[in-house]
């Protein structure tokens, strides 16, 4: 790895972790597009890529939010068992499609969930999203 690819997996990592612990994202949504972007990576390699790290950010950033309380067990679990047979059968469509599809695909969820959260964030506040008493905002439980 060059010296110029070092820094920018440096500055991905530090800046998707930043992100991840501030807003529960990093993973697909920084980490994919900045290694395609910066460290010029395929989409398939980047996706791969990112499966594998956001490992660590994930974990990082659920226990200390579990701290604050935030943490929806229940959930977690149900997901991350479930989420098993959906990777498999994405694995195998992702490399049986050209990059190109996969680009456009990621962009696409990328802009459907940033126009569907931008609507969710300009309606009026519930009462779920009034600050908890550690200061930290509470996220429905």
């Amino acid at each position: 790895m060059e010296a110029t690819d070092l820094i920018g997996a440096i500055a991905i990592g530090f800046a998707a972790g930043v992100v991840s612990g501030m807003i529960g994202v990093g993973g697909g949504v920084l980490f994919v597009p900045g290694l395609v972007l910066f460290l010029d990576l395929s989409q398939i390699k980047a996706e791969s890529t990112s499966l594998l790290a956001i490992i660590v950010v994930a974990l990082v950033g659920a226990w200390r939010q579990e701290r604050y309380g935030n943490l929806r067990l229940k959930d977690a679990v149900l997901i991350g068992v479930l989420s098993p047979v959906g990777v498999l059968l994405g694995a195998v469509v992702s490399n049986a499609l050209p990059q190109r599809a996969l680009t456009i695909a990621f962009a696409g969820v990328m802009l459907i969930f940033a126009c569907r959260l931008g609507r969710r964030a300009l309606r009026k506040p519930e009462p779920e999203d009034e600050v908890n008493t550690e200061g930290s905002p509470s996220r429905g439980r």
